[in-house]
């Protein structure tokens, strides 16, 4: 039988972050279980450790949704690497993703990453739209929404103020109705951000893919640092708060410059166990 884990990532707390299940051995699998074995779990993601196709790299990671494969996601890269690293490996990794290789760096229950892959733009949704689709006025959004990614595609919107984030509640008419106009965002995922200086508190919703709320999303802390970046034409680092308003407070750590974007945190092995087929 295969032996999963589960981690808590973007925390050293227990019970706080994203939950995470890991497979750190998964090349024995039939390629059929792989997302039967994600919607079982029912975690944002789970990801498959597998070997490297390049042998000077250190693993292979795919990673599914309850209802995808997905070519990146930032929760499952950082618990994985965390998980290399109690198995031996690092702390420099190398990591073989769908949008390419992942550099790396994991130890004593933290990791960060770098991606350098391109930010794609892919739409800019009527704020009127967002604003319905989030359960908020129009004028609780600050600045016109972009619908952006690095792999995974989000739309942002930045908002007024910190209660209108608390606020927010996805009306799933307006959900769908914004898939069927931007099909391209493959589920209208939408990540509501308040800045004030360099802390950001961000939510995301994903309903469509069985994700009424993610309490951490580093795909999406990766992009939106992206595109804070371009506007701002300098380098930045930020903290962004995820999960408060779901009672699992994360913290996802986001530096980034021209050659690309950083991200980090702690992950806290909660669970392990063997899957029972």
């Amino acid at each position: 039988m295969t032996q999963f884990l589960t981690y808590d990532v973007f925390t050293d707390t227990p019970f706080g972050g994203n939950p995470l299940a890991v497979i750190p051995q998964a090349a024995a699998l039939p390629e059929a279980q792989l997302q039967q074995i994600a919607r079982e779990f029912n975690y944002s993601e789970t990801v498959f450790i597998l070997p490297p196709r390049d042998p000077a790299n250190t693993a292979r990671l795919r990673i599914f949704t309850p209802t995808m494969e997905v070519p990146f996601a930032g929760h499952p890269t950082i618990g994985a690497a965390v998980a290399l690293s109690e198995a031996g490996h690092g702390p420099a990794l190398r990591l073989e993703l769908d949008v390419g290789l992942i550099m790396a760096q994991a130890a004593d229950g933290h990791a960060t990453f770098t991606a350098t892959q391109a930010l794609d733009i892919f739409a800019r949704p009527e704020a009127d739209l967002v604003a319905r689709t989030l359960g908020l006025a129009p004028s609780d959004l600050k600045g016109a929404p972009v619908m952006a990614g690095m792999g995974l595609t989000f739309t942002f919107s930045e908002l007024a103020s910190r209660a209108a984030l608390a606020r927010a509640c996805v009306d799933i008419a307006a959900m769908r109705e914004g898939h069927a106009r931007y099909p391209m965002g493959l589920d209208f995922a939408q990540a509501p951000y308040w800045r004030d200086g360099d802390t950001v508190h961000m939510r995301m919703f994903a309903p469509l893919d069985n994700i009424p709320e993610d309490p951490a999303t580093g795909s999406a802390a990766a992009a939106l640092g992206r595109l804070l970046c371009a506007e701002a034409n300098a380098p930045l680092s930020l903290t962004i708060h995820q999960g408060d308003d779901m009672g699992r407070p994360s913290r996802i750590a986001v530096t980034v410059d021209s050659a690309g974007v950083t991200i980090g945190g702690h992950a806290r092995r909660m669970m392990e166990g063997r899957l029972g087929f």
